[in-house]
């Protein structure tokens, strides 16, 4: 029998074993990620900016379509393919966020940008002299933001002057539209963030440019939403959220919406069991933390280690033991990266398995 979860809420009525389904399996609290998504508009409409959910966290049509239910002006894809993917299945108004870069993709660009609203970003000349080569000639123009780094140091140019020189290039090419700037601000820092824009806005403004738009984003931004001098919104890992969203404070334990149920299949030796949940599972990424995910129905246990199909856990803290055959549920790290090992996922509505959903951008990375 599952473990009382505290301050994770009330654990299921639902027999995970009894179900026809098998661990180890992501399964997501749909009522839960729904009242996220609402959430996030919320937000955005409080603060009088357009909501453009990141679908690089649950790569899903159906969970698309419910964020542009709910209020989402279009959405944000991180790679060409996830927005091809969208795009087939209707969604008319896209941004790409990323740079796009090489002849093998020439041909991809051109006919998104013929089938849909499409806008993406680029930070330098190659990528922009690029993109023209993909779409000059075409029936439209590609529609180009100009990604700036306000403090991250990721991507994007790092000043003001190199912005709008940017910004000048793109519009002097063949096929591209200069239509504002993209950044992914540092948690919280919102006067470094609006000053740099303010400073491009008013360069771009001498050059004869305006800022069609101006695009921040990242979960943990969201409760400045408003305060970048952005006019849209981009947030992706609040429709499930995870534990490093939780460590930083950007949501509370009850909004986690996915967890990865696993099997306890051995005990082994005293203060160690395994579960059927392993590096093909669960990623590796440890951003911060000392372990791979946190079993939330047994505070002290650690999961520790991974093989393949194994993951290692100690339990030699924990106040009372799980047994061999009972389900455990583990909060992922990153949930990003671990949704895109899946191609369905089962989701609970009232607390009872619903249905399940197919990750329709799985495995589109390029």
């Amino acid at each position: 029998m599952l473990a009382e979860m505290g301050k994770w809420g009330a654990v299921s009525s639902w027999d995970f074993r009894s179900a026809l389904i098998d661990t180890p399996a992501p399964v997501i609290d749909l009522d839960i990620a729904e009242r996220n998504i609402v959430r996030a508009q919320a937000i955005c409409d409080n603060a009088g900016v357009a909501n453009r959910p990141h679908i690089k966290t649950h790569k899903s049509v159906f969970l698309g379509r419910l964020q542009l239910k709910h209020g989402a002006a279009g959405i944000t894809c991180q790679k060409l393919g996830e927005a091809e993917i969208m795009a087939a299945a209707g969604f008319n108004d896209i941004l790409v966020s990323y740079n796009i870069l090489g002849r093998a993709k020439h041909r991809r660009l051109a006919t998104l940008n013929e089938k849909t609203v499409l806008t993406v970003s680029c930070d330098n000349a190659v990528v922009a002299r690029d993109l023209s080569t993909a779409v000059s000639g075409g029936a439209k123009p590609l529609k180009v933001l100009v990604e700036c780094d306000t403090g991250r140091h990721r991507c994007g140019v790092t000043s003001p002057t190199a912005a709008a020189e940017l910004a000048g290039v793109v519009n002097a090419l063949p096929g591209l539209a200069f239509s504002g700037l993209l950044m992914y601000p540092p948690n919280g820092e919102t006067a470094q963030t609006r000053s740099f824009i303010d400073e491009v806005r008013t360069l771009c403004a001498e050059a004869g440019l305006s800022l069609e738009t101006v695009s921040a984003g990242g979960t943990p931004n969201l409760a400045w939403a408003g305060q970048f001098g952005e006019s849209e919104f981009r947030a992706g890992t609040n429709i499930f959220n995870d534990r490093q969203m939780v460590s930083l404070g950007a949501c509370a334990p009850e909004d986690c919406a996915l967890f990865v149920y696993a099997t306890i299949v051995s005990h082994p030796e005293p203060g160690r069991v395994m579960i059927d949940a392993g590096s093909k599972t669960l990623t590796s990424e440890l951003v911060g933390f000392g372990d791979y995910g946190e079993l939330v129905d047994y505070p002290g246990a650690s999961l520790y280690r991974f093989a393949e199909e194994h993951g290692f856990v100690d339990v030699s803290g924990c106040k009372t033991l799980p047994e061999v055959g009972e389900i455990v549920r583990v909060l992922p790290n990153h949930i990003c990266p671990l949704v895109n090992l899946y191609d369905e996922i089962a989701y609970l509505r009232d607390g009872e398995l619903a249905g399940r959903f197919a990750i329709d951008a799985r495995g589109k990375v390029n």
